[in-house]
């Protein structure tokens, strides 16, 4: 079964979406994000996908509240990341109720603390990978590297990753398809679970995604088509779980 995860990314305490990450792009779809948790919670989300993007810019989390807020609003697992770069950060996030810590830039900085973060906290630990052509971008995707998203995945297969988070960068936020290619190929590289982001636009991506989940696909993020509404959460759900007819364009 293919997950379809709703994504809620904060800046200045409200829920925005922004185009191929830049900051000044950006589009404000609440001021009440756990009241956007909420309304995916209902809708029939497993998990809700949680970024801080004041955080990841300024290398520390700076939406905590927002994000317990979150927690404590809804029924769904909640997996958080943006800012992430201790053990200490990792700790107080799953102590309020995280279930789920992305580490993305610290991945490749620090690639020993996703490690001891796997050994500390079994199966709460995700990496994020983001991708420009292919090659790893971090500091808010500020930064494009010389490693190739392939290679930092394979780098943490017996590390105890739960999944990993693979945006393509130049879809995200612009509902031109997900990068099929690429996200099977990252999939097939690795025996870590393998969630597709960036791209999503209607129920036909998901249809596409479905195909992917025998090469280890097990999950897709999407947050401006469902905000924009050209994305039927609740349909997609009920697609991906197989409990409707593949009919809808």
């Amino acid at each position: 079964m293919l997950m379809i995860i709703p994504a809620v990314d904060l800046k200045n305490a409200k829920c925005v979406r922004l185009l191929q990450g830049r900051m000044e792009d950006e589009t404000v779809f609440s001021d009440d994000p756990a009241a956007m948790a909420v309304q995916w919670d209902q809708a029939g989300a497993e998990v809700i996908h949680v970024i801080d993007l004041d955080g990841a810019f300024q290398k520390k989390p700076r939406n905590l509240p927002s994000v317990r807020r979150i927690v404590e609003s809804v029924t769904a697992r909640v997996q958080v990341g943006g800012g992430i770069r201790s053990m200490q950060t990792i700790e107080h996030l799953l102590a309020v109720g995280v279930e789920r810590v992305i580490i993305g830039t610290e991945a490749v900085r620090n690639p020993k603390l996703v490690a001891e973060a796997c050994r500390a906290f079994p199966g709460h630990i995700i990496v994020g990978i983001d991708a420009r052509d292919g090659l790893v971008a971090i500091e808010g995707w500020t930064e494009t590297t010389a490693v190739r998203a392939v290679d930092l995945a394979r780098r943490f297969e017996n590390d105890g990753v739960t999944a990993i988070n693979f945006t393509d960068i130049a879809r995200d936020g612009m509902q031109t398809g997900p990068n099929l290619a690429e996200t099977a190929r990252l999939a097939r590289a690795v025996d870590i679970p393998v969630i597709a982001s960036g791209g999503v636009a209607a129920l036909e991506d998901i249809r596409n995604l479905l195909k992917l989940v025998p090469l280890g696909v097990a999950g897709v993020i999407t947050g401006r088509a469902i905000y924009s509404g050209s994305l039927d959460y609740a349909a997609a759900v009920a697609l991906a779980r197989g409990s409707t007819p593949d009919t809808a364009a």
